[in-house]
C-alpha cells in the first residue's frame, strides 16, 4: 500500500486529519455574491480587483498559490513585485463580466501540476512578466471588441516575447497534519538580469470586525527569520523563512480612506502593498506585530538562474525546521509519484499519464474554503451599517436557511469560485478514482439540511440558488458508490447509498411539484444548465410569446432521474426487501413519463418529431395551441441519457416488485409498448429500460454520428452544424429570434455571455453520451452495430462508438502529429516554446471544429472527466 494511500485511510478512519490543511484559498474572492452588500445586486462593481487590496473580506480569502486550515482562519500565499508594477501581485488579474467582450476572464497564466489527495505534496506555476503588467491595455483592448470577435488574452500583449518573465514554482510538501514546508523556486527565463521583491504572505482572515468574535488573533516577530503565529481557535503556529529577509507587518482592515476619505487610525490590507511600491514606511506597522504580515527579499536574477526560498508552517518552535527540508520534500514528490504509478498502471501512454495527472491536479488545488451564511449577509452584522431595505427580498431571499462553511469543490477559482450543483455532481467522478471519501462527502453536502432547500430543491449556485441544474445528482451518487466499490474490493458503502437516497426522495418529490407545470409528466427547469442552447431564454420567467416551454431535456433529464432512483433503491433492496416498493415506484414513473414525450397531455402531440427524426421542446402557447421549436441541439439527444438494464437474477431475488411490475404491464400494454424492447431478453438475459425502441436511437445516432451535424474531430457539438447555413429563426411579437451554429465564443448576451452551448463541445454531456453508448451496449452486444461516422460505410459496436469518442476527447490535450494541442489552437507560444508546451490548461469547452480551448481556462471542475477517460475501461457499466 502507498503512503498516500495510508494517509487516506488515517483520514478516513479518524486517526490523523490530513485535510485540515489545503489549497483552500479562493483565486478570486472579489466581485462574487458573497461580498456584495450593495442594493442592487451589482457584485461585480461592490468589490473590485482595484479594490480588493484595501478592502478586507467578510466571507473568504484569495491569494497566489494559496493555502489555509480547513475553517481558513489562517491563511497562506504568495505576494509579487517586479519593480515596474502599479500593485503588488497579490492575487490574479481579470476583467469582470460587464468588462469582457464574452464576460469574465482571468488574464493571468499559471498551472495546477501536481497534488496528492491529502495535499501531502501539491506544486503549482505561475509566470509573472518582468516588464509592467498590462493591466490598462487589457481592459480597453477588450472593451474595444465585441462578440463576434475573440476575447484578448495576456500573451496577446506580447508581454511574454524573448521569454521575457519569471516562472514561479510553489510547492508543498507536508511533515504532519499541521506541519506545512512551502518552496518557492524562482527561474529567470529571460535574457537579462532582473529585479523581484517575494513576499510569502501569511494573515488571518478578518473575523473580529463584524461584532461576532472578541477574540483578535495575532502574528508577531519572534526571532530572526520566525513569526509566531496565535490564535485562540487554532493555537500557535510558528512562520519560518530561510532566506535573509525584512518581516513587514500590517492589519487586515480596512483601509476606509481609499473609499469614504474617512481618516482612520493605524495600517490595512493594502499597507504592505503600499510600503513596498511606493516606500511609504508610514503604511506598516512599527512595531513587529500585526494581523497581516510577509517576509520580503528583494532579489536579482541572472538570466536562467533560479533561486529558492524555503518556508516552513509548523505548530511548536523548532531550533532547526529547515534540517532535512529538502529530503523531505523529495520523500513526499517520490510518494506521490508512487501513488500514480499505482493508480495508472493500466495506461501505456506517457502522454495520457500526464494528462491525466494534470487534471487530477487542478481539481485538487479547485478545493476552496466557501462561507455563506445568507441570513447574515441579508440582514447584515451587528458592527456594520444597516443594510438596504432592498435587500430583505432581494437576491437569494428565499433561502435564508443557507449556511455553508465547508471545502468544496469549485467549478475554476477564479471564473466560477462558488459551487454549482451539477458541476459537483460531475466533479465527483473523477475524485471518486483517487479520493472515493471526498467525491462521497462532496455529494452528500449539497442535500443537507443546511444547504438543501426544505422544499426539496437543491441550491444551484450563488448567482441565485433558486435557477434549476439538471437533476443528475442520483447519477453521480450510483457511479460513485460503484467505483467506491470497486476500490474496496466489493465492499459496498451502503450507508452513503441509503443517506443519499432518502434526501434525493426529497428532491424527486420537489421537481414532480414543482417542474411539472399542467401535472402531465412533462417538465420545465428553464436553462437547465445549458445556457444559451435555446430560440430565448428558458430561464425567464415571462417568455416573449406567453405560455412556456414543455422541455425535450428537462422531461429526458427526469426520465434518467427516474431510473437513476429504480436503481439505487433496487441496490438498497437487495439487503432490505421494504425499498422493492419504491422500486416499483420509479418504475411506473419512468413509464408515465415516456407515455407523456409519446403523447403530450393525450393531446397527440409528441416531443418525437416523425419527419425529423428528432426530439424538440415544445412552446406552449397562453391560447393552448403548441408548436415544436425545431432547433437541432443537445436538447433532442439528451434522451439517450435514460437507459437502464436490469439482470434477470433482480427480478428472481424481489418477488414484490417482480409481481407489481407484471401486473402493471399487462394492465398497461400501452406505457410497455413505449419502452425499448423490454420484452425482449439482450445479452445475458438482461433487459432494458429506454426512451428510446431501437429504430428511434438509430434514427438519433445517425444524425449524432454525422459529421456535417454533431460529430466534430474532438466529440458531440452542442448544435448541429446544419444551423450554419440554416438558421432557425422564429419571429415573435414583432421580434426576431435565431439560433445559428457558432463554434466558439457566444455572440449572445444570454446568461452574460461567458459560455457557449451553440455549437462548442462540453465534457459533461459528452461524456453521459458515451457512457450511455456503454449501457447500451451492454444489452445489445457485439451483434448490434452502427455506422460511425455516417455515411462512412463503417460499421462498429456501440462499445467501438463509445471508445472513439472517448478518444476524441482525450485527442483535445495531446499532440498531433505535428506536436500541437488542439485546446492551443494557433498559439505558437503554448504549441512550441518547452516553458510552455508541457503545462496543460483546462478549458471550459472547446471549438467545435478546431477543438481550441475556451471559455474558463482553469475548469479541471467538469473537464477533469478526461481523467476517468483515460483510465482503461472508462466510463464502464461495472456487471450489475
Amino acid at each position: 500500500m502507498t503512503a498516500e494511500k495510508k494517509r487516506l485511510i488515517e483520514d478516513r478512519d479518524r486517526q490523523k486529519n490530513w485535510r485540515q490543511w489545503g489549497p483552500y484559498l479562493s483565486d478570486r474572492q472579489w466581485g462574487t455574491v458573497r461580498e456584495d452588500y450593495s442594493a442592487n445586486g451589482d457584485a461585480w462593481n461592490y468589490v473590485s480587483h482595484d479594490m480588493a487590496r484595501s478592502k478586507s473580506y467578510r466571507w473568504g480569502e484569495e491569494g497566489i498559490a494559496g493555502v489555509s486550515d480547513d475553517q481558513q482562519l489562517i491563511c497562506v500565499s504568495l505576494a509579487l513585485w517586479n519593480k515596474k508594477d502599479p500593485i503588488l501581485k497579490e492575487r490574479f488579474f481579470g476583467l469582470t463580466n460587464p468588462e469582457g467582450n464574452h464576460g469574465e476572464d482571468v488574464k493571468e497564466l499559471y498551472y495546477y501540476l501536481d497534488a496528492t489527495p491529502t495535499h501531502s505534496y501539491m506544486r503549482m506555476l505561475y509566470k509573472y512578466p518582468y516588464n509592467e503588467y498590462p493591466y490598462s491595455w487589457l481592459s480597453e483592448e477588450n472593451r474595444k471588441r465585441g462578440k463576434h470577435e475573440r476575447e484578448v488574452e495576456l500573451i496577446d500583449s506580447g508581454i511574454f516575447n524573448d521569454s521575457r518573465y519569471f516562472d514561479i514554482e510553489v510547492a508543498y510538501a507536508k511533515e504532519d497534519v499541521d506541519d506545512l514546508l512551502m518552496a518557492i523556486t524562482i527561474t529567470n527565463r529571460g535574457s537579462e538580469p532582473a529585479g523581484l521583491d517575494v513576499l510569502p504572505t501569511i494573515w488571518f482572515r478578518n473575523t473580529w470586525a463584524w461584532g461576532n468574535d472578541p477574540n483578535k488573533p495575532e502574528i508577531y516577530l519572534d526571532d530572526k527569520g520566525v513569526m509566531k503565529v496565535n490564535h485562540q481557535q487554532l493555537g500557535n503556529y510558528y512562520f519560518y523563512c530561510d532566506a535573509k529577509s525584512e518581516a513587514v507587518f500590517c492589519e487586515n482592515e480596512t483601509n476606509t480612506f481609499r473609499f469614504s476619505q474617512q481618516f482612520k487610525e493605524g495600517s490595512f490590507k493594502d499597507g504592505i502593498n503600499d510600503y513596498v511600491v511606493f516606500d511609504n514606511p508610514g503604511a506598516i506597522n512599527k512595531v513587529h506585530k500585526g494581523t497581516k504580515a510577509a517576509f520580503r527579499t528583494d532579489w536579482v536574477i541572472e538570466p536562467g538562474q533560479s533561486k529558492v526560498m524555503r518556508l516552513r508552517l509548523a505548530p511548536k518552535y523548532l531550533l532547526k525546521p529547515f534540517q532535512q527540508f529538502d529530503a523531505r520534500f523529495e520523500k513526499r514528490k517520490r510518494e506521490a509519484d508512487e501513488f500514480y504509478n499505482e493508480l495508472q498502471r493500466t495506461i501505456k501512454s506517457e502522454e495520457e499519464k500526464q494528462i491525466q495527472r494534470q487534471a487530477l491536479a487542478g481539481m485538487m488545488w479547485s478545493k476552496q474554503f466557501y462561507y455563506y451564511d445568507l441570513d447574515v449577509w441579508i440582514n447584515g452584522d451587528s458592527n456594520l451599517p444597516s443594510l438596504s431595505h432592498e435587500r430583505k427580498r432581494g437576491r437569494n431571499y428565499e433561502w435564508n436557511h443557507l449556511h455553508n462553511a465547508d471545502i468544496i469543490s469549485m467549478p475554476d477559482k477564479w471564473e466560477y469560485p462558488w459551487y454549482a450543483a451539477w458541476d459537483l455532481a460531475f466533479h465527483a467522478i473523477p475524485f471518486a478514482l483517487i479520493d472515493p471519501e471526498f467525491a462521497k462527502h462532496q455529494l452528500l453536502l449539497l442535500t443537507k439540511e443546511w444547504y438543501m432547500h426544505p422544499n426539496g430543491q437543491l441550491p444551484a449556485y450563488e448567482w441565485s440558488f433558486s435557477d434549476v441544474n439538471p437533476p443528475v445528482h442520483a447519477w453521480a451518487a450510483w457511479r460513485v458508490y460503484k467505483i467506491d466499490r470497486k476500490l474496496q474490493d466489493g465492499k459496498a458503502d451502503r450507508k452513503f447509498l441509503e443517506e443519499i437516497f432518502h434526501k434525493l426522495l426529497l428532491n424527486f418529490t420537489w421537481w414532480v411539484n414543482k417542474k411539472d407545470n399542467s401535472g402531465n409528466n412533462i417538465f420545465q427547469g428553464g436553462f437547465l444548465g445549458m445556457d444559451n442552447i435555446g430560440v430565448f431564454d428558458r430561464n425567464s420567467k415571462q417568455l416573449p410569446t406567453g405560455g412556456y416551454i414543455e422541455q425535450s431535456d428537462g422531461t429526458s433529464w427526469m426520465a434518467m432521474f427516474t431510473l437513476n432512483m429504480l436503481r439505487i433503491s433496487l441496490e438498497l433492496a437487495r439487503e432490505n426487501p421494504t425499498y422493492q416498493s419504491l422500486s416499483t415506484k420509479f418504475f411506473e414513473h419512468f413509464l408515465y413519463i415516456a407515455g407523456a414525450i409519446a403523447n403530450v397531455n393525450n393531446e397527440g402531440i409528441s416531443l418525437w418529431d416523425e419527419e425529423d427524426e428528432f426530439f424538440y421542446d415544445v412552446l406552449h402557447l397562453p391560447n393552448n395551441e403548441r408548436f415544436k421549436l425545431k432547433v437541432r441541439s443537445m436538447v433532442g439527444l439528451i434522451p439517450l441519457f435514460a437507459v437502464e438494464v436490469l439482470n434477470e437474477e433482480i427480478f428472481q431475488q424481489m418477488p414484490e416488485f417482480t409481481a407489481r411490475l407484471d401486473w402493471f404491464l399487462q394492465n398497461r400494454p400501452d406505457l410497455a409498448n413505449l419502452i425499448s424492447r423490454w420484452g425482449e431478453r439482450g445479452k445475458n438475459q438482461r433487459h432494458l429500460l429506454s426512451l428510446l425502441r431501437g429504430h428511434r436511437m438509430k434514427r438519433i445516432l445517425k444524425r449524432m454520428l454525422n459529421e456535417k451535424e454533431f460529430l466534430s474531430p474532438y466529440g458531440i457539438r452542442a448544435l448541429s452544424r446544419i444551423h450554419l447555413d440554416n438558421p432557425y429563426i422564429l419571429y415573435a411579437n414583432g421580434s426576431e429570434f435565431s439560433v445559428r451554429y457558432q463554434p466558439g465564443e457566444s455572440d449572445s448576451y444570454l446568461f452574460g455571455g461567458n459560455s457557449n452551448w451553440r455549437g462548442p463541445v462540453w465534457f459533461p454531456v459528452n461524456f453521459l453520451i458515451i457512457e450511455s453508448l456503454h449501457r447500451f451496449y451492454h444489452y445489445y452486444g457485439d451483434d448490434f452495430k452502427i455506422e460511425h461516422p455516417t455515411g462512412s460505410g463503417q460499421m462498429l459496436t456501440l462499445r467501438e462508438i463509445a471508445v472513439n469518442l472517448s478518444q476524441r476527447m482525450v485527442n483535445l490535450f495531446k499532440k498531433d502529429i505535428n506536436g500541437n494541442r488542439p485546446i492551443y489552437g494557433s498559439n505558437h507560444i503554448f504549441q512550441s516554446d518547452p516553458n510552455f508546451r508541457e503545462h496543460l490548461l483546462f478549458h471550459e469547452y472547446f471549438d467545435g471544429d478546431t477543438g481550441r480551448g475556451l471559455g474558463a481556462n482553469h475548469q479541471t471542475g467538469w473537464t477533469g472527466l478526461v481523467a476517468k477517460l483515460i483510465q482503461p475501461g472508462s466510463p464502464s457499466v461495472q456487471k450489475k
